[in-house]
């Protein structure tokens, strides 16, 4: 089964003869526990196909399935409910609760599930995060690589088929930002779920075991990435050029 599969997706914006085209038929599998990168230029819809993985858009056209399920199909609470239970959603701008302590921003999207949140699973994710000491502080009292942290915690704790994350360095710096993808690369081995990076910096993307290139609306590439940045600036440069 797999963790996401895109099937000719379409997705516009605007209406009638002003209506742009975004993405044009992304056909996109990710597998279980994959660990991928998806990259593009600024507008070319890799913002736009995560918050339709996510449920959080409703697509034109094709479908988008997160472990066999039809998220495209659903309806906004349905796709709600079923995120919640199966999807982490990481932001570059961290979209964490200011006047909850760091544990309830972990735990929140279950608390909105009305189930009740397991405390061993919840001390486990803190300490695999670094924030152990630190359950009880306010996001204000972090610094912006630990906000990124705690919004990793909350999408990895319920452990999710999938995470997809949005640029979740584009507002840390240059240290900050590799602490975070090594940290990234390092839960996917230990924790089960996929994940699917967004970036547009080969730094970044070289996390990632796989890169694709999204290119007028469509996956135009895709190659291992060795780890390697300079390997996949090349492509990038030979790309979109």
């Amino acid at each position: 089964m797999d963790a996401l599969k895109a099937a000719g997706v379409v997705r516009g914006f605007g209406k009638g003869d002003r209506r742009t085209k975004v993405l044009d038929g992304v056909d996109l599998t990710l597998a279980p526990g994959a660990f991928e990168a998806l990259m593009g230029p600024s507008g070319s819809g890799k913002s736009t196909f995560l918050h339709l993985a996510a449920g959080l858009l409703a697509t034109d056209a094709g479908t988008i399935t997160i472990g066999g399920t039809p998220i495209s199909a659903m309806g906004d609470s349905a796709a709600a409910q079923f995120r919640r239970r199966h999807v982490g959603v990481i932001f570059q701008n961290f979209n964490l609760i200011e006047t909850l302590d760091i544990a309830a921003n972990i735990i929140l999207p279950v608390k909105l599930d009305h189930a009740k949140p397991d405390p061993e699973r919840l001390a486990a994710v803190i300490d695999r995060l670094g924030l152990k000491g630190k359950e009880h502080r306010l996001p204000a009292e972090l610094s912006g690589g630990e906000c990124q942290r705690v919004a990793i915690a909350r999408a990895l704790y319920a452990e999710p088929d999938v995470v997809l994350a949005d640029e979740p360095t584009g507002n840390l710096d240059v240290a900050a930002a590799k602490t975070i993808c090594a940290l990234l690369k390092e839960l996917n081995g230990s924790e089960k779920s996929a994940i699917l990076l967004v970036t547009h910096d080969p730094v970044i993307a070289a996390a990632a075991s796989t890169v694709h290139f999204l290119k007028e609306g469509k996956i135009t590439a895709s190659f291992p990435t060795g780890h390697d940045p300079e390997t996949i600036s090349k492509h990038y440069l030979e790309t979109y050029r």
